[in-house]
């Protein structure tokens, strides 16, 4: 694969052992599947929506950089 691109080798192929990723998994909140990562003991903030349904891209509950608490998801599973 020939990937022709300006980004430097290291946004593109991020270090896995890299310390500065914070963890993220990806949960179900009311239904919707989203990728979060947590931000401290009680929250997680919302990073992707990942559902095809357009209705959850509306709801201003899941958006990108919401914080939702963790009595509220379901299913937590690391990635």
């Amino acid at each position: 694969m020939i990937l022709y691109t300006m980004m430097p080798y290291e946004l593109v192929f991020p270090d896995e052992a890299d310390s500065g990723m914070k963890q993220q998994q990806i949960v179900n909140y009311q239904g919707i599947p989203l990728l979060v990562e947590l931000t401290d003991q009680q929250n997680v903030q919302v990073i992707r929506i990942l559902s095809s349904d357009p209705q959850h891209f509306m709801d201003e509950r899941v958006c990108p950089g919401a914080k939702i608490s963790f009595g509220n998801l379901e299913g937590m599973s690391a990635i």
